[in-house]
C-alpha cells in the first residue's frame, strides 16, 4: 500500500511539473520568438524542439553508452510514431491547427527523407560510425537551413504586446525545461511502479507506459501550445522533435557506439515513415483538423495491435 501510494504521488506530481512547465516554456519560446523578431516556426523547430526531446536524448545516449544501443533505436522511432499518430492526433481533436505552406513544402519532406535515410542505413543490420556521421552532416545542414530561413523571413511585426525582459524569457525556458524533463521522469517512474503493482508485463509497460512517458513533454507542449494559439510551435515542436531524435540522438548514440539495427525494427521504421507521411498529407490544405486527428489516432491503435499481437 505504502508503495502504491508513493507511485501515484510521483505520477500526479510528474503531470502536475509536466502541465505548468510546458505552459511556462511555450510562454518562454513565444517571448524569444516576439523579442528577436524570429518566426515562431523557427522556434518550434529548434528550441523547443530540442528541449522537448530532452527525454528521448538522454535515454538513447546512456543506453548507448551503457551498451544497450538497441534501447536506443526502439526508443527514437516509438516516439517518433508517438509524436505524430498520438502528440498531433490529440492536440488536432481539441483544436484544428493551422500549417505554414513553408513546413508543409519544406520541413516536413525532410522528415520523411531523415526517416527513410534512416531505415536504410539500418539495413545492414548496424547504424556504424560513419553512419553517424551521415546523420550528424544532416543535422548541421538542418540548423545551417534554419539560420537561412531565419534571416529570409525578416523580422516580425511587433504587434501591441509588451515584449518580456531577456533575463524572463531565458528564466520561463530553462525553468520550463526542467520541470518538463522531471516531471517526465517522475510520472514514468510512477506509472511504472504502479503497473508493475498490479501485476502487468514489463514488455507492456515499455510499449505504452514508458514509450508515452518519454512523448509526454511534446504531448504537454504541443497541446499548450495549439490552446494558446501558438500553432507554428505545436506543429514546429513535433516536426522538428522528430528530425532531431533520428540525426542528433541516433546520430550522436551511433558515434559513441555502433547500434544494432535489428530486423523487427524494419517495421516500426516503415510505421514512422508512414506516420510523417500521413501528415504530410492531412496538412496538404494548411490545417490540421478533428478529422485528421481521430485517422491519427486510429492508426496508431492499429499499429499498437499488431506490436502487441
Amino acid at each position: 500500500m505504502i508503495e502504491f501510494l508513493k507511485d501515484l504521488v510521483l505520477l500526479v506530481a510528474g503531470f502536475v511539473l509536466l502541465i505548468k512547465g510546458a505552459d511556462i516554456f511555450v510562454d518562454g519560446a513565444s517571448g524569444l520568438a516576439k523579442r528577436f523578431g524570429v518566426p515562431e516556426i523557427i522556434i518550434g523547430l529548434t528550441i523547443v524542439a530540442m528541449g522537448t526531446s530532452a527525454p528521448e536524448t538522454a535515454v538513447s545516449i546512456a543506453a548507448a553508452a551503457k551498451g544497450n544501443a538497441d534501447i536506443s533505436i526502439g526508443n527514437v522511432l516509438g516516439s517518433n510514431i508517438m509524436n505524430i499518430l498520438v502528440i498531433l492526433g490529440v492536440a488536432c481533436t481539441i483544436t484544428a491547427i493551422a500549417v505554414g505552406k513553408s513546413t508543409i513544402k519544406y520541413e516536413m519532406p525532410f522528415m520523411v527523407a531523415v526517416t527513410v535515410i534512416f531505415m536504410l542505413l539500418g539495413l545492414d543490420g548496424v547504424v556504424s560510425r560513419l553512419d553517424g556521421a551521415i546523420l550528424w552532416v544532416l543535422f548541421i545542414a538542418y540548423l545551417v537551413y534554419m539560420i537561412i530561413m531565419a534571416k529570409r523571413s525578416g523580422p516580425q511585426e511587433e504587434g501591441d504586446q509588451e515584449k518580456k525582459p531577456f533575463w524572463k524569457i531565458a528564466l520561463f525556458i530553462v525553468l520550463g525545461m526542467g520541470m518538463i524533463v522531471l516531471g517526465s521522469n517522475f510520472s514514468v517512474d510512477g506509472a511504472s511502479g504502479i503497473a508493475r503493482i498490479f501485476g502487468m508485463s514489463e514488455r507492456f509497460i515499455g510499449l505504452t507506459i514508458v514509450a508515452l512517458g518519454t512523448s509526454l513533454p511534446e504531448l504537454v507542449t504541443s497541446c499548450m501550445a495549439a490552446r494558446k494559439g501558438n500553432a507554428d510551435i505545436a506543429i514546429g515542436n513535433i516536426v522538428g522533435s522528430n528530425i532531431f531524435n533520428i540525426l542528433f540522438v541516433i546520430g550522436t548514440a551511433s558515434l559513441i557506439v555502433p547500434i544494432n539495427f535489428a530486423v523487427n525494427f524494419r517495421f516500426d521504421a516503415v510505421a514512422a515513415i508512414g506516420a510523417a507521411v500521413l501528415l504530410l498529407i492531412c496538412s496538404l490544405k494548411g490545417r490540421l483538423k478533428r478529422v485528421h486527428g481521430i485517422i491519427m489516432l486510429l492508426c496508431y491503435a492499429a499499429y499498437f495491435v499488431y506490436i502487441t499481437f
